[in-house]
């Protein structure tokens, strides 16, 4: 928390907790999880929202939200303990979710979204108090909500609470009391939230990922830097709409948004997306701090979440550097969690998007077996829909991949066939970057169309600039051709864009081939051994780091790595390699074989 500027703000404090939560935990530790989550999904989370509560955190099996509205706090509370009646009819009484509710009003700090403070430390010490079932409120909630709710809370005389100096007022609702309430007493919010709120009408999920990036929360306390944290979101919004495989909602439709309390439940159901993008922007004497976190909406669970500082001097350089860094590093985010979705479905209810989904994993195992079942897997989504084109590259890329490992049946014919699919992909889609850079890579491993596949990832970046696959191949391909110094920029801006991408390990074999080219045997030893450690089976990268050992004299640590290399792939020789590996400069391939040659690599 910056020393320098306190932010601060008077707000309704609701805390409450799960009575028993170890008890049930040790009787039926899963189901008691589930139960839990459950209620939060189906019950809790809508009737938040429909009190205009925002929730801070949740921390086990507790909860703290904020309200704007005492009123609304306690009104939420009694919703909240009127409906587990409902829900825990028929529940074993051993098994049941019963609350705890305090409730307080006061001043709080706030800090990349949490709250602090002695306003907060209260409402947790009388959700302490409270009875199972019941709520428990502060005098000061007392006295706000005293003309407007006429809840007949107790007076529970003053109570010496731990870490707060004077003793607290405490008035206090039993379960029994709230039970007893007739309906007229209750604000037209309690009654229709107190039962799980009718589900909306659902707008169907599209074909492919779909996003919803939200007004980011200005914490700045100063509205002077509402354009800012505006222009980030716009930003982001138009870099992920050129991304062709992400469904990105409208800027229109996401500030709809601006300024209201929604959980991100509320916002898949009426938008129809699968995931959404929130963060937030908060200055503190010339520093600016930006985080975000992607999730996904039905389940709630985060994908991603990162944070950026910068000087408010560079607001405009630091906009694009945050632009940059979330779009790099949510279409991988994105694509893991797509994956895990499609896996879960059933085999007879894939469609061919789930089909290449399911393909992705099988081709990134990198084994003959796994690229073997994804040409399978892609065969039924090319069926399903002939025009596919994001289907007809990968199979071209899995085509491309086999032939070099001599894994391919018929060579010739794989060969011929992963051009067809690869320039049949660019003809049904040329403005899709994924399409385009899946095709270069195939003409480019093939040694069919160098310069076409330089062409191919220079359109995939200018559709979109941040994609780190396109960057890596780019900077792998101009290695090869003698332009180490130029591939070795492209590839620390993949490095840059995407630290904890999947297929790092491919960049980092990039890298390693560039120094390597450029006869930088440490540097290059260096980052195939960061790659190995990721994939310790990737091929290019064990004969780039024995041809680097080499280099440097390490001879028996060279000879070693053949040997790992010769057990991947038994019949690999120096002839095998002149005509399979693709490096188009004749002085960089004699310089590479011979290297191979001093590690003990066959003829």
């Amino acid at each position: 928390m910056d020393s320098e500027r306190v932010e601060r703000r008077l707000t309704a404090i609701f805390a409450a907790d799960v009575v028993g939560y170890s008890r049930l935990m040790g009787g039926d530790e899963v189901g008691t999880l589930n139960a839990l989550k459950a209620v939060r999904r189906e019950f809790a989370n809508p009737v938040i929202a429909a009190h205009h509560g925002r929730v801070v955190k949740t921390t086990g099996d507790g909860i703290l939200i904020e309200f704007q509205s005492v009123v609304d706090a306690v009104a939420c509370a009694v919703a909240i303990q009127r409906g587990m009646v409902s829900r825990n009819a028929g529940v074993p009484e051993d098994k049941r979710i019963v609350f705890r509710v305090g409730i307080n009003v006061g001043d709080i700090i706030i800090d990349e979204g949490d709250i602090f403070g002695d306003g907060v430390n209260i409402a947790a010490r009388l959700e302490a108090i409270c009875e199972p079932g019941g709520v428990c409120i502060s005098r000061a909630a007392r006295n706000q909500i005293r003309d407007k709710l006429t809840f007949p809370f107790a007076d529970l005389g003053e109570h010496s609470v731990k870490n707060i100096a004077r003793p607290v007022r405490a008035f206090g609702l039993t379960a029994a009391a709230i039970a007893a309430l007739p309906e007229q007493s209750l604000p037209r919010s309690a009654i229709s939230a107190e039962a799980t709120p009718a589900e909306p009408k659902r707008l169907a999920l599209p074909d492919k990922p779909s996003l919803a990036v939200l007004p980011f929360q200005n914490m700045s306390g100063d509205p002077e830097q509402e354009y800012f944290a505006d222009g980030i979101v716009e930003d982001i919004i138009t870099a992920l709409s050129r991304i062709k495989w992400f469904f990105v909602i409208a800027r229109n439709s996401s500030f709809t948004y601006k300024g209201r309390p929604v959980n991100v439940q509320q916002v898949g159901r009426e938008l129809g997306v699968r995931y959404v993008l929130e963060g937030s922007v908060r200055k503190s004497v010339g520093r600016v701090r930006i985080t975000g976190q992607l999730v996904e909406a039905a389940s709630g669970n985060h994908i991603w979440a990162d944070r950026f500082d910068g000087e408010l001097a560079d607001v405009f350089d630091l906009q694009d550097r945050v632009t940059t860094s979330v779009v790099a590093a949510i279409e991988p985010s994105l694509r893991l969690a797509e994956i895990e979705r499609a896996e879960r479905k059933p085999t007879d209810k894939l469609d061919a998007y789930d089909c290449y989904l399911r393909a992705l994993p099988l081709f990134y195992s990198l084994t003959r077996e796994g690229v073997s079942k994804a040409l399978e897997v892609l065969g039924r989504a090319i069926q399903i829909d002939p025009r596919f084109a994001l289907a007809k590259a990968l199979a071209a890329r899995c085509y491309a991949w086999r032939d070099p490992h001599g894994w391919a049946a018929d060579s010739e014919a794989e060969r011929a066939e992963a051009v067809r699919l690869a320039r049949g992909a660019v003809d049904i889609a040329g403005d899709d970057p994924s399409v385009l850079w899946m095709a270069g890579f195939a003409l480019w491993q093939l040694r069919v169309d160098l310069d076409g596949a330089i062409d191919l990832y220079d359109r995939a970046l200018a559709l979109n600039p941040n994609s780190t696959q396109a960057l890596a191949l780019r900077g792998w391909a101009l290695a090869t051709a003698g332009r180490a110094d130029e591939a070795i920029e492209l590839l620390r801006q993949a490095t840059r864009l995407s630290p904890f991408d999947p297929e790092a390990f491919f960049t980092m074999s990039a890298m390693g081939c560039a120094h390597l080219m450029a006869g930088r045997f440490a540097e290059a030893l260096e980052w195939t051994r960061r790659a190995l450690r990721e994939r310790p089976t990737f091929g290019p990268a064990l004969r780039f780091h024995a041809v680097s050992l080499a280099g440097l004299g390490q001879l028996d640590a060279a000879r070693e790595t053949v040997s790992r290399l010769l057990q991947l792939e038994p019949n690999l020789t120096i002839s095998v390699l002149r005509e399979r590996v693709p490096i188009s400069d004749p002085r960089l391939m004699a310089s590479f074989l011979e290297g191979l040659r001093k590690a003990g690599l066959p003829e």
